[in-house]
């Protein structure tokens, strides 16, 4: 297939894709672009690995950026964390040419993909029975805040090093 066949079909998976299945391209492309980046760090080319871990950062900028932080709640501020951390964890791939880096970030991210591969491929009614689903799990929830001392800082030996997404009911 030629190149301008390839961006044409590419171009209309975009346009007729549901937002489960974009959302789920956007995971790929991203874990793809790693993967660029960590084969150029192998390779010592600096320009290439600079290009494939930029273009995975403005990815995950946008996702971040899209977050629905009122509607999303819990699972939004999650997702927010994990980005950020995968951020700055993606900054150490050029500083410090890092390919480690860029497998730690796949494989925060992979799971997630995963989740939205099984996503895309459930029906309109089946989404929005999911989502219904959360949203009353979400909102049923009691939410306990950490203890903290009488001048209300929070104190606990608990500092999680990477992100995660924890749904409890």
């Amino acid at each position: 297939m030629n190149e301008h066949a390839a961006r044409a079909y590419g171009n209309q998976q975009v346009n007729t894709a549901s937002p489960a299945k974009m959302v789920f391209m956007l995971y790929e492309k991203t874990i793809s672009c790693l993967q660029e980046a960590i084969y150029a760090v192998e390779k010592r080319d600096i320009q290439a690995r600079c290009n494939a871990n930029c273009r995975a950062q403005e990815i995950i900028a946008h996702l971040a950026n899209t977050l629905d932080m009122k509607q999303g709640g819990q699972i939004a501020a999650n997702l927010e964390s994990i980005y950020s951390f995968s951020l700055i964890r993606l900054m150490d791939v050029d500083r410090h040419n890092n390919a480690e880096a860029a497998r730690e970030v796949i494989d925060l991210l992979s799971p997630l993909r995963d989740s939205w591969a099984r996503l895309s491929e459930k029906s309109e009614s089946e989404l929005r029975q999911a989502i219904q689903v959360a949203q009353d799990t979400q909102n049923s929830s009691t939410y306990k805040s950490p203890p903290s001392d009488t001048n209300g800082s929070f104190e606990t030996d608990d500092k999680p090093t990477k992100p995660g997404v924890s749904i409890s009911a």
